[in-house]
């Protein structure tokens, strides 16, 4: 019996969110709806520009990080989760460390952590409820395998790995060692693809990944397309299963397609008014996973993971909260 249902390997960001017009984003400069990274003082501009500028203020401030979305969705669910990652001894990475406790989530940080800058998401929400995220890195951008808790790994039934730390070398040799502990000790290995701008310049990375033993790939429809050079739904189809016979690929307002090794699926989607798409993906992947390892089959897991993501977007946050848990239930 394992200890942990989901050990993630991931990125620590803060999320700052921000509700703004499609006139700010053109001004902004950022392409909407994908992830950019950011350097500090590009960081500070955008802020200047939001606040000082035009007035916007921060909606929400919660922890965030695509994986740590994901183990959160695990433990709030009922799951058991542990998360590895990096943040700085200032106050943002406080209330980080703060934020995974509160949830139930082990983790390897404590209170003896590196000076520096804890990583920072500006999401950007525009009115179609589409989220454009600047993400200014900081510490978390020199992830290493250090972070990595060999024990509680082999104590895990999955590992979840992050597809954004495809960006960093580190991060990239930490995923590589994750997973090469995970075959070791017989645990599943996930990977998800987190985001289409890391598909177009990582795509190599991701090959390596996926050739060192991936047990269940997740991604949209724009990544999956990108990473099997598919211009048809079928085609994608097709190329994911002989590349990786068990994934997760969500299609928006269409629901998700899923295969299990053997079986494909059409997963019909659940009719919401979407109100912010912030971490959808990141809750389908934790509502899916939270199901496998109860033992549900993959057309269950995903029924579950559409039905808990269309929640998600009907508010805003990237997580939940205790009432749309409440009304989704576990089961």
């Amino acid at each position: 019996m394992h200890h942990y249902d989901v050990y993630g390997i991931g990125n620590a960001l803060v999320d700052s969110e921000y509700e703004v017009t499609d006139e700010f984003l053109d001004l902004s400069g950022l392409p909407k709806g994908v992830m950019t990274l950011i350097e500090e003082e590009q960081r500070q501009k955008l802020i200047k520009l939001l606040e000082d500028e035009h007035g916007y203020q921060v909606i929400k401030l919660a922890g965030g990080g695509s994986a740590a979305n994901t183990v959160a969705t695990v433990s709030q669910l009922g799951g058991n989760g542990f998360y590895s990652c990096k943040v700085a001894n200032d106050q943002t990475g406080d209330f980080f460390v703060k934020d995974l406790k509160d949830l139930n989530i082990h983790t390897n940080l404590t209170a003896d952590r590196e000076p520096g800058v804890t990583g920072e998401c500006i999401s950007l929400v525009t009115p179609d409820a589409e989220r454009t995220m600047a993400s200014h890195l900081g510490i978390t951008q020199s992830l290493s395998a250090r972070e990595l808790v060999p024990d509680a790994l082999c104590d895990s039934q999955l590992l979840y790995i992050e597809g954004y730390l495809v960006s960093s070398p580190s991060g990239f040799d930490a995923a590589l060692e994750a997973q090469a502990i995970a075959r070791k000790g017989s645990v599943d290995v996930a990977l998800t693809l987190s985001d289409p701008a890391m598909v177009r310049n990582f795509k190599d990375s991701f090959d390596v990944l996926v050739k060192h033993g991936v047990d269940i790939l997740f991604c949209n429809e724009e990544e999956a397309n990108l990473w099997t050079d598919s211009s048809s739904r079928e085609e994608t189809i097709k190329a994911l299963r002989d590349a990786c016979p068990k994934f997760a690929m969500t299609c928006g307002k269409d629901g998700a397609i899923v295969c299990d090794g053997n079986t494909t699926y059409k997963v019909a989607g659940v009719p919401t008014i979407p109100v912010d798409t912030t971490g959808a993906g990141d809750n389908f992947a934790g509502a899916f996973l939270y199901r496998i390892c109860r033992g549900a089959g993959y057309d269950d897991a995903a029924a579950f993971a559409n039905r808990s993501a269309s929640l998600l977007v009907s508010r805003f946050g990237a997580r939940a909260d205790k009432e749309m848990v409440k009304q989704l239930g576990s089961r």
